[in-house]
């Protein structure tokens, strides 16, 4: 062991509890203390760096941060046997990753080392060393920190519930009882302010419902509720509180239900609560369900065969990485790795997008980790996969649910990854998010004057609808729908929408046609298909078989020309005092008052006409059902200012949007477009990130010859041929619950990405994708 100066002359500090410790793996690869030389970390930051050969990153790191002492850590793996007599490991109860004692699975090894005196181990007991050691070892990892997130979150109780005001006494009999609006006689919800029973709504668990439990919310305002059947003799159950939109606990139950006839301690339990439901649903989720005989495909190895190791749901990110990193724009810009910014990089690699990205494609293209795990009876078992617990904690840092734990939908995480990066490379010149890029041509015409307007935006995917039909005879827990073909989707979206319009040449509130085209074809085009949507108040997957005709497309069809030589212009505003006279919305009168009778507050009811074009009140109704759970279903309505221009936007609103981030320019600008509706306005944001925002809010774009948005995006010489490269799945029944796969056509194969298992599928379920990718026949 040699003598060290520095192990005296540098200033070490001992990490506090909440520092970033990276000692799980390098921050710029995914090398970790397992490998051959084991990781070294930093003794000054704590970055951790591969000791490779080939890579060496933690020299890398003391050429550019001049800090010489290190702590090299390598370890294996203890193997455990079970034997005679030893209790078997306990069986999960709740969502949730629990903090593992590593020590208990592996033996480690460390010593301390110094750069500037060439490598050599140093004496580890002088000075600072053995603390900052001690605090490193003993510590939780960065990767760690971001990782341990309970699933289950704490049920608590609320004031809806500690302040309940209940009515008079009542008996409930349980025998024999039923919905007060249906003749359902199981999961049903005791109002605990009136004793109303109504049946909740349909389960993920199969449980049946129409949702009068909360119909009568709605009607009433009684918002606490207890499921009969989860009641226990130690005075717990299900509630929940549909204010808060959450279940609850309630620590006086006891004397709640004694105000309906109810005794706790002579009930039993004799239905699974919802979290048991949960917890039974994602446990079945399972290799198998996407392919019909899993074990007999081959696991597959190599460069561009590396899996993901899920992190307790983060399929959802693992799916779309495996799309995005197989198509040539991001290869080209991440990989192989880009040792001139990590020389010059002055941010932690941990912290520094570029670098996680890099590190990402290295981890999945170069087939470093894409190696098969071997049995201690010599069977291959698969990979171990790549573990993205730094991306993940970065890509996900300051937002409201990709900082979670919880699942995810894996389009919205797209359109979030996309803008990150996009707003990352701004300045590079070498966006590759560019390949996405595309425009849309909206045609607008008056039904009275039938004068047109033509405007286009860019935008970088396509979220369109699925039709959807019921078999006449699907039975059984799951409904079964009529197939339709790709190109009848497509269809669908291009189809004229007739709107409620406020025509400037008219001067009038009358109705107007509203068409989207391509304006121009992207490289590559991602489309989300629309299959979730609200079936008894329960959001619940479409699951209608998409059929393609081969795997190749034309969209020329499809294709937008603007304005034609018999056409004539709208103007683009209308006078002043005329718009005033038509700024306010108007409704439907009759409609208006079926929807009150129904018991729905009255600015829902505005909401749902406006929206729905005033067609009646059973096309209300439908709207609402479908977006009872939109944030802002209860938000006053925007109308127009006085001079006929825009929305006025909600200052309220404009704040919310600027906590996610955004300027208060471009809150305005997407109010605007979106007529005041906020989670439209926030799809409007993700998808239209280098949409030029006006100076004046009140602007109109500037237009070209034929009234069109000058600006377009993409190259409009190129042909709408494309052939499908990747898609992703989803398997589940709700968005709460389920499971993301990738599958990516390699040569003549269809491969399949279901986080680390790697395999061919001769069988893959094009036809139930959630997201397609398609690439353009160049």
């Amino acid at each position: 062991m040699a003598a060290c100066p520095h192990t005296t002359s540098v200033r070490l500090n001992v990490p506090h509890s909440t520092a970033q410790i990276y000692k799980d793996e390098c921050t710029v690869c995914f090398d970790s203390p397992d490998n051959e030389g084991g990781l070294d970390v930093c003794l000054s930051c704590f970055n951790g760096g591969c000791t490779d050969p080939d890579r060496y990153h933690a020299i890398q790191h003391y050429n550019k941060e001049g800090h010489p002492l290190v702590l090299n850590i390598k370890r294996i793996k203890i193997q455990k046997d079970v034997r005679d007599g030893e209790e078997p490991p306990q069986k999960i109860t709740k969502i949730a990753i629990q903090a593992e004692n590593d020590a208990d699975n592996y033996e480690y090894f460390t010593e301390v080392k110094c750069y500037e005196c060439g490598g050599v181990e140093v004496d580890k007991t002088v000075g600072q060393i053995p603390k900052v050691v001690y605090a490193i070892m003993t510590s939780l990892s960065a990767s760690r920190q971001s990782e341990i997130k309970a699933w289950e979150e704490e049920i608590i109780s609320c004031d809806h519930i500690r302040n309940i005001q209940q009515e008079s006494e009542k008996v409930v009999s349980a025998e024999n009882a039923h919905c007060a609006n249906c003749e359902l006689g199981e999961n049903l919800w005791l109002c605990l302010v009136c004793g109303n029973l109504g049946c909740g709504r349909q389960q993920f668990g199969g449980t049946g419902g129409n949702g009068h439990g909360l119909a009568h919310f709605d009607a009433t305002g009684h918002g606490v509720a207890c499921k009969l059947g989860t009641i226990t003799p130690e005075g717990t159950a299900d509630i929940y509180c549909y204010h808060c939109n959450e279940e609850r606990s309630d620590d006086q139950l006891g004397a709640h239900l004694a105000r309906f006839g109810i005794k706790v301690e002579t009930q039993q339990k004799s239905i699974k609560s919802l979290t048991e439901l949960s917890l039974e649903q994602n446990q079945n989720f399972n290799f198998n369900m996407f392919t019909e005989d899993g074990k007999s495909f081959e696991p597959l190895f190599g460069p561009g065969y590396t899996g993901f190791k899920n992190l307790g749901n983060s399929c959802y990110m693992a799916s779309v990485l495996q799309s995005v990193f197989d198509l040539p724009a991001f290869i080209s810009r991440y990989f192989p790795v880009d040792a001139t910014h990590l020389q010059t990089c002055r941010q932690d690699p941990g912290k520094c997008l570029q670098c996680q990205l890099a590190k990402v494609a290295d981890g999945l293209l170069s087939g470093r980790y894409s190696t098969p795990t071997i049995s201690d009876s010599g069977e291959v078992q698969g990979q171990d996969g790549i573990a993205p617990g730094m991306f993940k904690a970065l890509v996900g840092r300051g937002h409201p649910e990709f900082s979670t734990m919880r699942q995810q939908d894996s389009f919205e995480f797209f359109q979030h990854l996309i803008k990150i990066i996009s707003q990352s490379e701004r300045t590079t010149g070498r966006d590759p998010t560019k390949t996405f890029e595309f425009s849309n041509e909206q045609r607008l015409q008056c039904n009275e004057c039938k004068k047109v307007r033509y405007s286009r935006d860019s935008t970088t995917a396509l979220s369109i609808p699925v039709p959807a039909t019921k078999k006449a005879t699907s039975s059984g827990e799951e409904d079964e729908y009529e197939s339709v073909t790709f190109e009848q989707c497509l269809d669908a979206y291009v189809a004229a929408e007739t709107l409620p319009y406020n025509c400037p040449n008219c001067q009038k509130s009358t109705t107007a046609t509203k068409t989207n085209r391509f304006a121009s074809f992207p490289e590559v085009l991602v489309i989300n298909m629309r299959r979730f949507a609200y079936q008894n108040w329960v959001p619940r997957k479409l699951a209608v078989p998409i059929i393609f005709s081969g795997d190749k497309i034309d969209l020329e069809k499809y294709r937008g020309h603007g304005q034609q030589a018999d056409e004539e212009l709208l103007p683009e505003d209308a006078p002043e005092a005329d718009a005033k006279a038509v700024a306010g919305p108007t409704f439907d009168e009759a409609a208006l008052e079926q929807l009150q009778m129904m018991g729905f507050p009255l600015v829902r009811c505005h909401t749902a006409l406006l929206a729905t074009g005033n067609q009646g009140s059973e096309v209300a109704m439908d709207w609402l059902i479908q977006h009872m759970e939109d944030p802002d279903i209860d938000d006053p309505i925007v109308t127009r200012a006085p001079s006929g221009g825009a929305p006025e936007a909600n200052p309220e609103q404009i704040s919310q949007l600027a906590d996610m981030g955004f300027t208060n320019k471009q809150a305005k600008k997407a109010l605007k477009e979106t007529g005041g509706n906020m989670e439209r306005a926030v799809e409007w944001l993700f998808s239209h990130m280098d949409t030029p925002m006006d100076d004046d809010e009140n602007a109109t774009p500037a237009t070209a010859a034929g009234g069109q948005t000058q600006a377009i995006v993409g190259d409009v010489s190129k042909k709408g041929n494309y052939h499908l490269a990747s898609f992703i799945s989803h398997k589940g029944p709700s968005v709460h619950c389920g499971h993301y796969v990738s599958h990516i056509k390699k040569g003549n194969q269809w491969v399949l990405f279901n986080d680390n298992k790697v395999v061919d599928d001769p069988k893959a379920p094009i036809d139930n994708a959630y997201i397609y990718i398609f690439k353009r026949e160049d």
